[in-house]
């Protein structure tokens, strides 16, 4: 067992979730339903599923709960691009958050070669 809010990237995912809830609040109301629950529940996956990966017994299950949050952060990418593309995530705001991404990516990427 691993204690998971001693990992840097499950901190990282946690500010990076708050960034999502705070950029998609100036979403349209009428997307509250749509593409802006899609990606907030996204982003809370990734913390989620570092958490619940850190309380399972061996290596092997924290791996693969790794890599379902990787799997979240590339779909919240692809999310965050179709937010842009509709006008709903400015160009900057996009940029800054997949930097942010591509971190979190690096280190889970990190952590699963280091438990499978």
């Amino acid at each position: 067992m691993h204690n998971f809010k001693e990992l840097l990237v499950w901190n990282w995912s946690i500010s990076f979730a708050k960034r999502i809830y705070e950029i998609s609040s100036a979403s349209p109301s009428d997307e509250k339903f749509g593409l802006v629950s899609q990606i907030r529940r996204c982003a809370v996956s990734i913390s989620s599923n570092i958490a619940e990966g850190a309380g399972r017994k061996t290596n092997k299950d924290f791996s693969n709960s790794l890599s379902i949050s990787l799997g979240s952060q590339f779909e919240i990418e692809t999310q965050l691009i179709i937010s842009n593309e509709v006008g709903f995530v400015s160009q900057n705001d996009l940029e800054n958050l997949l930097i942010e991404l591509n971190e979190i990516q690096k280190m889970t990427r990190a952590l699963i070669d280091k438990f499978s």
